[in-house]
């Protein structure tokens, strides 16, 4: 059985998940894309991994960390997974668009796919999709709304230059 534990943070509260050994959530309590299996979901925070993850997003959130040192498992799709690991990859700080990261995940056709696959990012901040930006550098997609996004960015110090807000419509497969 999966357990939970809510975190205060900055930004809202957030549901940290985990199986046996593994985080395997991160999501804004109030914000689409938990699963529906959430319910069946036991709180307790005194999990080693939960009380670790707790740990390492304070310490974020206070700029005290720059990287996550967690034991993560990520379940999807393997298309999924393939875009998940290349959000993984953009450093602390940097930014790549949506484009970019099709590129990278060898899906330079499917751009609207990885947007979908982006916005299903079960481990958020984590798996740093707050990273993803729109054509031009935009502020655009974001489960967790585009203020938390900005947040974010201007957390890692990306504030030095202007954040563009567009509006998208979230495609639903």
């Amino acid at each position: 059985m999966n357990s939970y534990s809510i975190l205060q943070s900055p930004i809202g509260d957030l549901k940290l998940v985990v199986d046996d050994s593994a985080l395997i959530g991160l999501y804004f309590v109030g914000c689409d894309h938990i699963p529906a299996a959430s319910r069946r979901w036991k709180l307790d925070a005194r999990h080693p991994v939960l009380q670790q993850a707790s740990k390492q997003l304070q310490e974020y959130f206070s700029r005290k960390r720059e990287r996550f040192s967690l034991p993560l498992r990520l379940a999807g799709t393997d298309f999924q997974r393939k875009v998940w690991q290349q959000i993984a990859l953009i450093p602390y700080g940097e930014t790549i668009t949506y484009t970019d990261l099709a590129k990278r995940a060898d899906a330079s056709d499917a751009i609207r796919a990885v947007g979908t696959a982006t916005g299903r990012n079960p481990l958020s901040i984590l798996i740093p999709c707050h990273r993803v930006m729109g054509k031009n550098g935009s502020l655009c997609g974001f489960a967790g709304g585009l203020e938390r996004k900005r947040y974010l960015l201007e957390r890692e110090n990306l504030d030095a230059r202007p954040l563009r807000i567009e509006m998208q419509v979230a495609i639903r497969d």
